[in-house]
């Protein structure tokens, strides 16, 4: 028998298989995205007695574009990253665009509001925003290669924060009060609002000042009542910050900010130290201040009405309907008039509630998609936010732990306040749902959030370094060499 011609072969080591990256699946979905935007938008359109014209096909061709060149930017700079994520922005991303611009062929003369307004053209401004959300998202891909660079800048991140967002209330209402909020920055060019920037770049300071002191905070302090206390002075830098952005939050009269950076932070705590103890401190903290709220009553009403008319509209909204109440009524009637299947897309009378593609899409989505699209755009959040804490879970170092739980868990608390609003379980924060709401800065800053926590997902899912060995070779392909003895 003959011997084979190469005896390397006889001794090569098996080929591993090529580690699935996900791209493949994220393409597939993506896809399925762009087809359901696609047919949503030609439905939108035959309902409004519209023809199909080139501008339907221009919010098509862009939004494919869109996120084709955003799925390319996470195969080549982060090519482990988790499949599920863009796939989920793009459907949040594209049924937004659709009700914008059945918002947009229901205003104008056509009978669907009280008082008429002239047409609006949002969704083309909406596909603006969305192009500099992709723009930054990749810049931020190509040139933070590692998350665990931004814990070097932690400070001077906390710093600029809390900076941009303090801008809004130094500066006079005529340029920062937009619907009785003091949190804006208006130009002749374009809004911008500061806090939903400060918020990322706050999570980021929270994170790796957690990283930095862990060992203090559960080690350190004092023990009282089964408790862990920490010192003032480990906690001093964290508990600054969040006092003084609530300071900004009140001097703008803004609800939903510090609810949003407080239960964040709170969670950032509770998972760095995993004691409950920090937990219980949190909420006696929270029930010390509603009691303080609630003695001080007269006194809070008398220096922020706009909060006063918040907290009675969300008592009862009928009691001032013709006025305050007729936004959050009119929201009721919608999501009872949507039942259980809606009155489907371009068949319902949405523009009746005030800002309904902002503050107030929720209740458009429940009146033309019902009970059970409002459940599927909400499971859709629901799982951007299981992946989100995946990740967190999975990803090796303590600082992109902190970082994509901090932003998970932001999302959540986002979507609890907004649809809490919308259907009177808490008073209105006046925060916009992320990547559906018309606005260029929340769907900026979320994009910003999303390549971020892409980032932290690549960095969990790609192939452990240190396990990366040469493979051994065998002896009689090791090279030979003639030693000369001393």
């Amino acid at each position: 028998m003959s011997q084979p011609s190469n005896p390397q072969a006889q001794h090569a080591p098996p080929r591993e298989p090529a580690r699935q990256t996900g791209r493949t699946v994220e393409m597939i979905l993506l896809i399925f995205a762009i087809g359901v935007v696609t047919i949503a938008l030609i439905i939108v359109q035959a309902a409004q007695g519209q023809s199909l014209t080139w501008d339907l096909l221009k919010y098509v061709a862009a939004y494919t574009v869109l996120f084709a060149i955003a799925h390319l930017v996470v195969r080549r700079y982060a090519p482990h990253a988790d499949p599920v994520l863009l796939p989920i922005v793009a459907a949040l991303n594209g049924i937004g665009l659709v009700l914008i611009h059945r918002l947009d062929l229901g205003s104008g003369p056509r009978g669907e509001e009280i008082s008429p307004t002239e047409q609006t053209n949002n969704a083309d401004q909406q596909l603006l925003w969305a192009l500099l959300g992709v723009i930054a998202f990749a810049v931020i891909l190509i040139f933070i290669r590692d998350h665990r660079t931004l814990s070097r800048y932690a400070y001077t991140l906390g710093l600029g924060g809390v900076i941009f967002l303090a801008i809004p209330a130094i500066l006079p209402a005529s340029m920062s009060e937009i619907n009785g909020s003091k949190n804006w920055i208006r130009t002749p060019i374009f809004n911008i609002q500061p806090g939903e920037f400060s918020k990322i770049l706050i999570i980021i300071f929270t994170a790796a000042l957690l990283v930095s002191k862990r060992d203090l905070f559960t080690t350190a302090g004092k023990h009282f009542l089964g408790m862990d206390l920490p010192r003032a002075r480990d906690l001093g830098p964290l508990l600054i910050a969040w006092l003084v952005t609530i300071g900004i939050f009140a001097l703008e009269n803004d609800l939903g900010g510090p609810l949003l950076i407080f239960s964040t932070i709170l969670a950032m705590l509770y998972v760095a130290t995993g004691k409950t103890s920090w937990v219980v401190i949190g909420l006696t903290l929270v029930a010390i201040g509603v009691t303080l709220f609630a003695a001080g009553a007269v006194l809070a009403y008398q220096l922020f009405p706009h909060l006063q008319v918040r907290v009675q509209v969300w008592q009862d909204p009928f009691a001032t309907f013709d006025t305050t109440g007729y936004q959050v009524g009119q929201s009721l009637f919608g999501l009872a008039t949507g039942g259980l299947f809606g009155t489907g897309l371009g068949s319902g009378r949405p523009n009746i509630v005030p800002f309904a593609n902002t503050d107030f899409i929720i209740a458009t989505i429940g009146e033309e998609l019902g009970l059970v699209g409002l459940t599927a755009v909400m499971m859709l959040y629901l799982i951007f936010v299981m992946r989100g804490l995946r990740t967190g879970v999975a990803v090796r170092d303590s600082f992109g732990k902190l970082l994509a739980t901090g932003l998970s868990f932001t999302m959540a608390v986002q979507i609890f306040v907004v649809v809490g609003g919308v259907t009177k379980l808490i008073p209105l924060t006046g925060l916009t749902t992320p990547f559906v709401s018309y606005g260029g800065s929340s769907l900026l800053a979320n994009y910003i959030l999303l390549a971020l926590l892409i980032r932290v997902s690549n960095a969990a899912r790609e192939p452990d370094p240190t396990k990366r060995r040469p493979t051994p070779k065998p002896i009689e392909s090791l090279p030979t060499q003639a030693v000369r003895q001393a």
